[in-house]
């Protein structure tokens, strides 16, 4: 695998969004963040879960898989039991997109998310809600264009990135070699206005202070207002109007 050019600690690595990557979905984008790239594609199905029917709001849900050799040794498929960390993911993707969408306007119809790592170097579930956020635009913008709904369900945009204390230096968007050496890492989902969806933080070697915490939350925080300038430029215009953006 190619090393990642030099870059700056609180900067990103090179990232890429491709919208309508995979033709057949409703929303799909092929983001990448330096080495690592990942598929992501929004669904919308014309049902919801049981525990929704009747109750005249939607769903978004999500699902993540890693190709066996996105990896440097293969890694088996999720074929009868997903491992812990793959559900882990699924959740905290489910969990970041869900309030960037008005449920109650979406109607009774869920939107499923699928995002497949096609090479993993780093932050491959920063990268899925990231990308994931793209294809779910594109998706809900489809329903308007369609008129199957009246009004636009979108809410804030949401990005995410990690970040980490490497060799004691706050360094945003970790590849897989900062990440095993990091003192500290965390992963921030956050909303286009600055509010958190989710923090995920781990001490790797030795506690850490809330100074330390109050640096990477504030590179992340910068990270994270690029990449959603970069969700909207590859949304484009007509579909962030279509979404009342």
């Amino acid at each position: 695998m190619a090393a990642e050019s030099a870059k700056k600690p609180d900067a990103l690595r090179n990232v890429t969004i491709q919208p309508g990557f995979m033709p057949y979905a409703e929303g799909s984008a092929l983001v990448t963040f330096g080495n690592t790239k990942v598929i992501c594609t929004a669904s919308v199905e014309e049902t919801v879960p049981p525990f929704l029917a009747g109750k005249g709001q939607g769903w978004l849900t999500a699902e993540y898989s890693m190709l066996p050799r996105s990896t440097h040794t293969r890694k088996r498929r999720d074929r009868e039991k997903v491992d812990g960390r793959t559900v882990e993911i699924q959740r905290l993707i489910g969990r970041a997109l869900r309030p960037t969408v008005d449920l109650k306007k979406l109607g009774e119809r869920t939107i499923l998310i699928d995002c497949d790592v096609l090479q993993a170097d780093g932050g491959t579930r920063t990268a899925s809600v990231t990308g994931a956020m793209v294809a779910v635009g594109q998706a809900v913008g489809k329903l308007m264009q369609k008129g199957k709904l009246t009004a636009s369900p979108m809410g804030l945009f949401v990005a995410a990135i990690s970040a980490g204390i490497v060799n004691g230096v706050p360094t945003l968007d970790l590849c897989y070699q900062e990440d095993v050496n990091a003192e500290v890492d965390i992963n921030v989902a956050m909303t286009e206005d600055g509010k958190f969806v989710e923090v995920q933080g781990t001490a790797e070697h030795g506690p850490f202070d809330r100074a330390q915490l109050d640096q990477l939350l504030e590179i992340a925080a910068a990270g994270i207002r690029e990449l959603v300038a970069m969700q909207k430029r590859a949304l484009g215009a007509e579909t962030l109007k279509l979404l009342g953006r």
